[in-house]
C-alpha cells in the first residue's frame, strides 16, 4: 500500500508549469511538517516534503495557496532519479497529491473563506457570489467555517 496523509504549511508559493503535449497544469510546492517532539526535550525538527499536484487541482492551488497557508495533502510517495550536470545520479522523493484540502482559510481580498465549496472528492474553489455587502471590519478568522479552529503556531521558516 502506498498512501500518505500530511498536514503542513507552505514554505513558498506554488510553482505551476504546463506539460508540453496536453498542456496539463503541474503544481509543485514544499510544506513544512513538524516532527513530534521527543519527551527528553530534544531539539525540534521539521521535514520538508515536496508536493506535486496535477490538472485543475494544480491550477486551484496556484490561485489560492500562498506561503504560510496550512494544507492537508492525501496522495502517494513517488521516487525517481536523474543525472545532474556533473553526471552524478540524484535520487528524489515526492508526494504526488490526489487531494489537497485548504485548512487555513485566511482572507482572499477580504473575503475570508467565502467562495469555497466542496465537491465529493476534492476541494475546489468557486467564485464568491457577488452581493452588496457592508464593508467587513472583522478579522479574517471570523469568516472561518465553524468546523475549523484557528491555530496559533509558529511557522518553522
Amino acid at each position: 500500500m502506498n498512501s500518505v496523509e500530511l498536514i503542513g504549511r507552505l514554505v513558498r508559493d506554488p510553482d505551476v508549469r504546463y506539460t508540453s503535449g496536453s498542456q496539463m497544469a503541474v503544481a509543485s510546492f514544499t510544506i513544512a511538517i513538524d516532527r513530534p517532539q521527543r519527551q527528553d526535550g530534544g531539539e525540534r525538527q521539521t521535514d520538508f516534503p515536496r508536493i506535486t499536484v496535477f490538472g485543475r487541482q494544480a491550477e486551484t492551488c496556484e490561485k489560492y495557496l500562498k506561503k504560510g497557508r496550512l494544507v492537508a495533502i492525501q496522495g502517494r510517495i513517488q521516487t525517481g532519479s536523474y543525472q545532474n550536470k556533473n553526471g552524478e545520479t540524484v535520487y528524489t522523493t515526492d508526494v504526488v497529491a490526489n487531494r489537497v484540502e485548504f485548512i487555513d482559510w485566511g482572507g482572499q481580498n477580504g473575503q475570508g473563506g467565502q467562495g469555497y465549496q466542496r465537491d465529493g472528492y476534492q476541494q475546489q474553489a468557486a467564485p464568491a457570489p457577488q452581493q452588496a455587502q457592508a464593508p467587513q471590519t472583522s478579522q479574517p478568522d471570523d469568516d472561518m467555517p465553524d468546523s475549523f479552529e484557528a491555530i496559533d503556531e509558529d511557522v518553522p521558516f
